[in-house]
């Protein structure tokens, strides 16, 4: 059962007939992308003869235009991006150049740069594949054991890294690694459209302290980025390196036949047990904000919002937030400034646009109980001093049993876990080779669980044939697993997306994707795994039961035919800049001549603004770094060391988490997932960054809760349009998990709610937000009693639309929506980025609001539910169990918000 038994057609085929009726068919859309031949080109005249003869023995008899032109390009010592589609042969495009410099100098160097270490392991041995005298390529990354990582120093020419240990090893010991720096001729950035939002703000920010250490010890390596395909590649590399990218955009790689299919799993029958449906709701009772806060945050830097003291519109009077760097802090041991809040005082503008007035100094945040409330499950919990239910909490209830239930029962779809667990394992029996892209972690190890058990139900030992694989295994698993599924052992495998990005799976025949990966450059990238060999694929994107998913399979024209997203990342978030100045300053003292490859005026004020905090000092030779240790920056905004997953009674290290996720995935009581064993968690110490679990099977699963509560800081752009008014500015966000639930397998009842006490968060960050008037509302026929449910139909709809404009996925966003919230005086919607400073999200919603507004209320409208579904306005991740929502209030709100608004912004 090695070889498929099965075309890409009739696989597709065989699995709608394996799990449609009669009645329904669970695809949507067939879309057939035709094979394409290639173009090749002469080896150029100036590569290696070894390298050559190395080539054609692997069977690459003449290279592809494309690959000749970026090359030529890049021996010639200009910067390029290589910007083409999966399988393009982007590898060999750097290869030419870089392993030509190793033969022609024998003491230059190469940096490799890679964004998940599957793929630097892949590309090391794609050079070990050659068998080229003298190049010694070793990858350096976290799992390099400490006794080879002084060979490498010494003696490796052609190092495969990532940005972290570029970060944290190399260039703070650069004095160690100078006779590397000084001889490095190229840098190669594997995957640069990986580097988007903060993270890529701050692998920005190391590439230019990158290219001044280097210059310190007298090198200028060329930069060679490949890209998947990219709306704006040039800009975005240009961007991400800091100095001009030449981009080659023609693809003149041959490509086999792809059949993509859009898959939308069937409504489960009328007769469904109701309490396995999930969470129902009531109409709404409160006023209080909901919340959708950004699953698995980084733990954010306390800032405090204080009272204000001037114009509604204008930035606080006093503060760090009167240059960038009032964000540069955080990492330092100097205490963290108090943020001003903003004034109270007459409306200098728009009604619906007045900020901050009465007399709170802030939002109060409602009181968190830890005991079963009285009353009714989704009573306001008791706020503070500023009392009123606008500013209350929802309780997340004694969830006894499907208490919240009992109102409208709610559509709810199959699973698109188990769905693709069911193909996943339908495709193994087939002797398929499939690779399942599964978003999470836990939900790449649920299911290859559940396609082991179909697999062993039908043939003893058949599951041994599937695995998962994701991030936070041990090394040695990593490789284990990655070397079986090439050898064809393994014949399914389900994995996060660490596999997503070059990694060469030669062999594959198909690939499922479970879930809107969140870009369509990523939907291509997964996509692409599957007949990279050149012969046909079959690719299957299954709907989750989430908005977007809904809108993309019954309108395949947002995915088929349109430009992938540009890559969005702000080198001048100050959240990024000053941390990454203080880097810089802690390797070398920063000169007036380095300001301007940190970006000119903005690193100036930057500066400024350090040295006032005492983070940095200025002397004549430049400014300082004035601590002992190095700055403990994080350049994934994890928010600090991630947490080991320690089984209590051994003391063996089952894997990690990252410190953001930890709140969610490991508080105390939760169900983790590894290697498809089940542990629950019996303790998590955040201090010392561990969590105790022990080996249980339970019949249950967890599901964290949490309150969120946002106030206004700045705004920074806004449209008056009547009585809607559409902003954007700065925002402090507050959230903590505060309990979860137990859900029963399988049928989703909620068995209870158990209390947390875990730290609250606090995050600076940028958000887009719109106010309706009362007035407005009313004419619209949504009565006072229905706004909070409308208002928080129509922001869990916009936070799941969102996707299609920014290059995000609704993880990385939160939103907000209160019917009178203190800051604005009026029914308001927000969306902010969840990350410290923003991530260029909210911007672009801004700038796209019509579009994106429109096409949120087409979604929720053309949903077939009667009350909202997880399909149009219901989300993974409410922290307050999606109550109340109003489905036909969010569509009456987005009306009028749309009537109102220009098409664009100005």
């Amino acid at each position: 059962m090695t070889a498929t038994a099965y075309g890409p057609a009739e696989l597709l085929h065989h699995l709608r007939a394996r799990t449609s009726s009669a009645e329904q068919s669970p695809i949507t859309h067939v879309e057939h992308v035709t094979a394409r031949a290639g173009r090749v080109a002469a080896w150029p005249s100036w590569i290696d003869d070894d390298l050559r003869a190395a080539l054609v023995g692997q069977g690459i008899a003449a290279p592809w235009e494309h690959q000749v032109t970026a090359a030529t390009l890049a021996r010639q010592g200009t910067h390029v991006v290589l910007a083409t589609g999966t399988a393009s042969g982007k590898s060999l495009a750097y290869q030419l150049p870089a392993l030509t410099a190793l033969a022609e100098d024998p003491r230059a160097t190469v940096l490799y740069l890679a964004p998940t270490k599957a793929l630097a392991a892949d590309q090391l041995r794609s050079l070990a594949r050659l068998g080229l005298d003298d190049v010694r390529p070793a990858t350096l990354d976290g799992d390099t054991p400490r006794e080879e990582r002084e060979w490498i120093r010494q003696h490796a020419r052609f190092i495969l890294t990532n940005p972290d240990m570029l970060h944290h090893s190399l260039l703070p010991r650069h004095d160690r690694w100078a006779t590397f720096f000084r001889r490095l001729s190229f840098v190669v950035i594997d995957e640069c459209h990986a580097y988007r939002g903060v993270f890529g703000s701050h692998v920005a920010h190391v590439l230019r302290r990158l290219r001044r250490v280097a210059t310190r010890y007298r090198g200028a390596p060329t930069f060679v980025l490949a890209s998947a395909t990219s709306g704006d590649p040039a800009g975005s590399a240009t961007r991400l390196v800091g100095a001009p990218v030449t981009a080659v955009t023609e693809d003149a790689s041959p490509r086999g036949a792809v059949t993509f299919a859009l898959w939308e799993p069937p409504l489960l029958p009328p007769a469904f047990d109701p309490a396995a449906s999930g969470p129902t709701f009531s109409a709404p009772t409160s006023s209080a904000p909901t919340s959708s806060a950004p699953a698995a945050g980084p733990a954010h830097a306390g800032l405090a919002s204080g009272p204000g003291t001037g114009p509604a519109h204008a930035a606080p009077a006093s503060g760090p937030r009167t240059s960038p760097a009032h964000a540069a802090l955080a990492f330092a041991p100097a205490a963290r400034p108090a943020h001003a809040g903003l004034a109270s005082g007459p409306d200098s503008g728009p009604a619906h646009a007045a900020l901050a007035p009465g007399p709170a100094a802030g939002p109060a945040h409602a009181a968190l109980a830890s005991t079963p409330a009285a009353g009714p499950a989704h009573a306001a919990l008791a706020s503070g001093p500023d009392s009123g239910p606008a500013h209350a909490g929802l309780a997340s209830g004694p969830g006894t049993g499907p208490a919240i239930a009992g109102f409208a029962e709610v559509p709810v779809r199959r699973s698109a876990l188990r769905e693709t667990a069911d193909l996943l394992a339908d495709a193994v029996v087939a002797g398929t080779r499939t690779l399942a892209f599964i978003r999470s972690r836990r939900g790449a190890e649920v299911v290859a669980t559940m396609a082991r058990r179909s697999l062993d139900e039908a043939v003893p030992g058949l599951g041994t044939r599937v695995a998962a694989y994701r991030g936070g295994y041990l090394r040695e698993d990593r490789r284990a697993i990655e070397q079986a599924l090439l050898s064809g052992e393994l014949l399914g495998l389900a994995s996060t997306n660490a596999l997503e990005l070059g990694v060469d799976l030669a062999g594959l025949d198909a690939v499922l994707i479970c879930g809107w990966p969140g870009t369509r450059a990523s939907l291509w990238q997964q996509a692409g795994r599957a007949g990279r060999a050149g012969g046909e694929a079959l690719a299957v994107l299954i709907a989750r039961d989430d908005p977007l998913d809904t809108y993309l399979v019954h309108h395949p024209e947002a995915l088929f035919g349109r430009p992938v997203e540009a890559t969005v990342l702000d080198p001048a978030n100050p959240y990024v800049l000053g941390p990454q100045l203080c880097c810089a300053a802690s390797e070398a003292p920063l000169t007036e001549a380095d300001l301007e490859l940190f970006g000119g005026e903005p690193a100036r004020a930057t500066i400024e603004a350090l040295v006032r905090a005492g983070a940095l000092r200025r002397r004549p030779s430049g400014w300082y770094w004035t601590e002992r240790g190095r700055p403990d920056v994080d350049l994934r905004g994890t928010g600090g060391a991630p947490v080991s997953v320690v089984e209590a009674a051994t003391g063996r290290l089952l894997g990690t988490v990252d410190q953001g996720s930890s709140h969610v995935m490991l508080h105390d009581g939760a169900v983790y997932l590894h290697q498809g064993v089940s542990y629950v968690v019996d303790e998590l110490d955040l201090e010392d960054a561990v969590a105790l679990v022990h080996q249980e099977e339970p019949d249950w699963t967890t599901h964290a809760r949490d309150v969120t509560d946002v106030s206004v800081v700045e705004v920074r752009s806004y449209v008056d349009a009547g009585p809607v008014g559409l902003f954007l500015g700065e925002v402090d966000v507050t959230s903590q998990v505060v309990s979860y639930q137990r859900r029963r397998l399988g049928s989703g009842e909620v068995l209870d709610t158990k209390p947390l006490d875990l730290p609250v968060r606090e995050l600076r960050t940028v958000a887009v937000w719109f106010t309706v008037s009362p007035r407005a509302l009313a004419a619209a026929g949504v009565e006072p009693a229905d706004v909070p449910g409308a208002l928080h139909a129509a922001e869990h709809a916009g936070i799941g639309l969102l996707p299609l404009m920014a290059t995000c996925d609704r993880w990385d966003i939160g939103g907000l929506s209160t019917a009178n919230h203190p800051d604005t005086e009026a029914p308001t919607v927000f969306v902010y980025d969840g990350h410290p400073g923003g991530a260029g999200f909210a911007e672009r919603a801004y700038a796209t609001a019509a579009e994106w507004l429109r096409a949120t209320r087409d979604a929720i409208a053309a949903c077939g539910c009667e009350a909202g579904c997880p399909s149009c306005v219901q989300s993974p991740k409410c922290g307050n169990g999606n109550n109340p929502l109003d489905k036909p209030g969010a569509v009456r709100v987005l009306d009028t918000v749309l009537a109102a608004l220009p098409h664009e912004p100005e």
